[in-house]
């Protein structure tokens, strides 16, 4: 039995709305882009599997989008605007919706997120802070997701010490703590759950979880 699509909707086409929806429909899954402006709706209209202008804050048009289908909704309204960011979430989650994901702009905006019903608030002007300053103190640290303040996700470039070596003779698990999810090499071919025998080269970028400190470590190999 084949399985079903993931389903994702994005509220608010500004630049991280439209960043998000990109991105989720750019790697196989099914988006649809919602926004109260028909420019930003034209932009997205070959970007996205569907685009619906609509007001979100009007219960009765979001009601007819059918949300509670979807299996995440992203609420991404504009820092201009957090009333409507709130009501919105508050509708979403109202009409059943099992995951939302609202963006917010400061921690008060994020604590009243989280009251009216997100299941996951976001800061990405915060977070891409954090993940910058990370980037630039560990050289071959490609990029860097805080998952919860303890585990991170991370693309590491494999330097030459790390190169030419299997996973099984790396040992990361046992040293570190840290599991390889994938490679992806110099040809953007990625290989996903990669086996122990696998051989990794040097530009090969590991992505990887696992404990904060423990992935800083990585530099040091």
């Amino acid at each position: 039995m084949k399985k079903k699509q993931k389903q994702f909707a994005v509220i608010g086409m500004g630049r991280f709305g439209q960043s998000v929806a990109n991105t989720l429909f750019n790697t196989g899954y099914e988006v649809l882009a919602i926004d109260n402006r028909e420019k930003k709706i034209e932009e997205m209209a070959k970007k996205v599997t569907h685009t619906v202008q609509a007001d979100a804050t009007d219960e009765k048009a979001l009601r007819s989008l059918g949300l509670r289908n979807f299996d995440v909704v992203i609420i991404a309204i504009g820092d201009d605007d957090i009333n409507a960011s709130i009501m919105t979430t508050l509708l979403v989650k109202e009409q059943g919706v099992q995951m939302v994901v609202a963006k917010a702009n400061s921690e008060n905006h994020g604590k009243i997120l989280d009251k009216v019903g997100a299941d996951r608030v976001v800061f990405p002007e915060r977070d891409m802070g954090v993940r910058v300053a990370h980037n630039l103190e560990c050289t071959n640290i490609l990029d860097h997701i805080e998952l919860t303040p303890e585990y991170s996700l991370a693309e590491i470039e494999v330097t030459e010490n790390l190169a030419n070596k299997s996973l099984k003779e790396l040992d990361l698990r046992a040293k570190y703590g840290i599991n390889v999810l994938a490679i992806k090499n110099c040809n953007d071919e990625v290989n996903v759950s990669p086996g122990a025998d696998v051989k990794i080269n040097r530009g090969d970028i590991l992505i990887a979880v696992g404990k904060e400190d423990k992935i800083k470590k990585i530099e040091e190999i």
